[in-house]
């Protein structure tokens, strides 16, 4: 690759992550990406655990997984007893459809902005029972709350019994009305399975009061720990239903409540370092800024805002939704590319390759809109708004706009 071209004007915190500093990368949503530190921290576990794998495993491993489940507690207003931890968001979402009883006729309820993983585990669970997966159709662009929530409940009948709802759509970046969501549909008698991937770590979480029946989210993404670090949370009421997809020694029904913690906490032999790098990740982004979680969550999302308007300004489009509606990661709908141009000759696959070609690592989506696809921006601390105006400006070429001047 040659010498590195370091961005004068970039983020002062870039070089706390490995990222490759000739990349901008704009697209933290899709797997996120860990601080070098809490990687080294997570190798010192690693290494712990190789060197006495009896020890660390088989004695210590509870008390260190209680260790990170209070650590999290705190930090998104939970009980520890009513967390687990598992290794992402699919497959908390995997362990709560699949633990529950559905009969022939039950409605799955969900949106169209719903992410494509957990959307088939709807399919496949709905496909074993004779039940039927039902989606409400959320407009995007979207003018703010009530259309969302009056598409949801819209889309709710006497035979709903659960609806899976994102609090951050992962294609459209939608922050969505999550508490008015959950509490209109529990007042109907629906249980809610809320898929929060994106949510922890971007968004104030205080699940305790929020009451859904389940909740999961990742902490690989916007808290920035290591890959297969995530939770389910469980509500008190619902834990006698809810097993792990792999059943395994921590499996005893005469248990009672810590049945559901100790089913969680051993489902087989595995790598735990992920989950219980939790604490260290949410104390090392805590430090990275004077004013803690508060302005690390408003940081990002006032640059992806300012991103926002800049890529929206250039290509000559309107944000398809206010920003109340916007956390970290904002979407932004593509008009349609000029004839000839990359966007129009290229597939989907070709034209994000084409933008790694020059070294912008982006997301997008196909949507129905006039360009046929969506872009989203990402913005984490390592991100700096000269990245986004490189964006724009290849968008530019992208779609064949040629800008007044």
């Amino acid at each position: 690759m040659g010498q590195v071209k370091v961005n004068p004007t970039a983020s002062p915190l870039a070089h706390l992550w490995p990222l490759r500093r000739d990349v901008a990368y704009l697209n933290h949503g899709s797997f996120g990406a860990c601080p070098s530190a809490v990687l080294e921290y997570q190798r010192q576990l690693i290494d712990e655990l190789e060197r006495q794998p009896m020890d660390f495993l088989w004695r210590e491993l509870p008390r260190r997984l209680a260790g990170a489940r209070e650590a999290l507690g705190q930090f998104i207003g939970a009980s520890p007893d009513d967390l687990a931890v598992v290794v992402n968001a699919t497959a908390g979402v995997n362990a709560v459809l699949r633990s529950l009883d559905f009969q022939p006729g039950d409605e799955l309820l969900t949106t169209d902005h719903a992410y494509g993983a957990c959307r088939k585990t709807l399919e496949y669970v709905a496909s074993r029972c004779g039940a039927r997966v039902t989606v409400a159709l959320v407009p995007f662009p979207v003018r703010g709350a009530d259309e969302v929530v009056g598409a949801i409940l819209g889309a709710v009948t006497s035979r709903t019994r659960i609806a899976m709802i994102d609090h951050v759509t992962s294609p459209t970046a939608l922050v969505l009305p999550i508490q008015r969501i959950v509490n209109e549909l529990q007042q109907r008698g629906v249980d809610v399975l809320v898929d929060g991937a994106h949510a922890l770590g971007m968004v104030p979480l205080e699940l305790d009061r929020l009451g859904a029946a389940y909740y999961t989210a990742n902490a690989h993404k916007w808290l920035c720990a290591p890959k297969g670090s995530a939770f389910l949370h469980v509500r008190r009421d619902r834990q006698h239903l809810i097993h792990p997809t792999s059943i395994s020694h921590g499996y005893d029904p005469a248990r009672g409540d810590a049945r559901f913690r100790e089913e969680f906490d051993w489902t087989g032999s595995t790598d735990p370092t992920a989950g219980l790098c939790i604490p260290e990740s949410i104390r090392y982004m805590q430090a990275l800024v004077p004013g803690g979680w508060h302005e690390v969550m408003a940081r990002n999302r006032s640059l992806v805002l300012e991103a926002r308007k800049t890529v929206c300004g250039a290509i000559g489009v309107q944000p398809p939704c206010p920003e109340s509606m916007i956390g970290a990661i904002a979407s932004i709908l593509l008009p349609k590319p000029a004839e000839g141009s990359p966007a129009a000759r290229l597939d989907h696959e070709q034209i994000m390759h084409w933008f790694r070609d020059r070294g912008i690592e982006t997301w997008l989506y196909p949507w129905n809109c006039a360009g046929g696809k969506l872009i989203r921006l990402s913005a984490q601390l390592y991100n700096d708004e000269s990245q986004f105006q490189r964006l724009a400006d290849a968008l530019l070429d992208a779609l064949g706009i040629h800008p007044r001047r």
